[in-house]
């Protein structure tokens, strides 16, 4: 009747999806069933239950006897998106059709499907964190670079909240080789951490490990920081990574990676209440970026109360009042500077 959610899976049968619908709890008397591949038949379901919702899972399963192509093909997959669509529209009635792609989304056939339908989301994660990102890459409704946060629970997946806490460690005490920055997941600001282990080299040929950053950016800055520093680093093994798996391609956190790097060779732990933004340029210079307020919102908002920017920030930032005592921002604009003013934001030892 009226209120029914149909759920048709070509991939798995009824009993799989309700048993794991039973442990997350959501069985409902409201969600229909349907284990299918055919087209005809599905548009059957529809017609029969009229549902307020539609999920197929996955349209690459779902084939036609009328349309040329094997199933999965890119010519099926396009002609079976346009008809659903065409079901949906004409019917007012909401469809989320799901499509596996791989890493870099390289199949033809979800790539087709993207401008047949109105929006598209993209579910990222890594295997070896719960952490989930819902991602909004188009959007003929409305902000096409929103992202929700899920973590991975037994019971389901869990909206976090308050994400910034995910990506950065929390420790006793401050040690060499980590600096904390701000992000832009799409407009959302989150905190990230870069974890930087610089140590002698045991061969010839000098070891880059990096995870979670794009490795000739990093290697870039390693040659760029060095110069800057005066201080040997291409000669020594040289490891960078973010927490928790963050996969960080955001120019403003390149900062941050430089310090990382040189607060791991020097030994220099930085201040807890430290957090850098800022891109750099193979120059050395600190480029600025965008949505610097809304990063330092949130550093704020997360008790730092020293940050370090672009020069030529400061301006574009509102001044605390109210007598609320603000964050000690910095400008720095060239990375020697930053560099520079390392040892007064390093650690206080005790």
């Amino acid at each position: 009747g009226r209120g029914a959610v149909l759920y048709v899976s070509g991939e798995e049968s009824v009993e799989q999806i309700g048993v794991r619908a039973r442990r997350i709890g959501a069985d409902s008397e409201s969600l229909l069933l349907a284990d299918e591949n055919d087209l005809a038949t599905l548009l059957g379901h529809i017609e029969e239950h009229d549902p307020v919702l539609v999920v197929v899972d996955s349209v690459q399963t779902i084939a036609s006897a009328d349309i040329d192509g094997r199933a999965g093909g890119m010519t099926q997959v396009v002609e079976i998106t346009s008809v659903l669509s065409r079901v949906a529209k004409s019917r007012r009635m909401p469809m989320l059709l799901i499509g596996q792609s791989t890493k870099d989304s390289s199949i033809a056939g979800p790539r087709a499907m993207e401008h047949l339908v109105d929006t598209v989301l993209t579910f990222e994660g890594d295997r070896h964190t719960s952490l989930r990102l819902l991602r909004a890459v188009k959007n003929r409704y409305g902000p096409a670079d929103e992202i929700v946060c899920f973590e991975q629970a037994d019971d389901g997946l869990r909206e976090v909240v308050d994400a910034s806490d995910l990506w950065r460690e929390h420790r006793e005490r401050p040690v060499p080789g980590t600096c904390v920055t701000v992000t832009m997941e799409g407009r959302r600001p989150m905190l990230a951490e870069v974890q930087s282990l610089v140590t002698e080299a045991t061969n010839p040929n000098p070891r880059r490990g990096v995870s979670g950053l794009d490795t000739s950016r990093v290697n870039m800055l390693v040659a760029v920081t060095e110069r800057c520093s005066r201080r040997r680093i291409s000669d020594r093994d040289v490891f960078v990574a973010t927490v928790a798996g963050a996969k960080l391609s955001d120019p403003a956190v390149d900062l941050a990676v430089c310090l990382a790097i040189a607060s791991a060779a020097t030994g220099t732990p930085m201040a807890p209440d430290v957090l850098v933004i800022g891109e750099v340029a193979l120059s050395g210079d600190i480029r600025p970026v965008p949505f610097l307020q809304q990063r330092v919102a949130e550093a704020t908002r997360l008790g730092y109360s020293r940050i370090v920017v672009p020069r030529g920030s400061k301006g574009s930032l509102p001044r605390s009042g109210n007598g609320i005592e603000g964050p000690r921002v910095t400008e720095v604009h060239h990375l020697e500077d930053a560099l520079g003013q390392l040892r007064h934001l390093a650690a206080v030892s005790r």
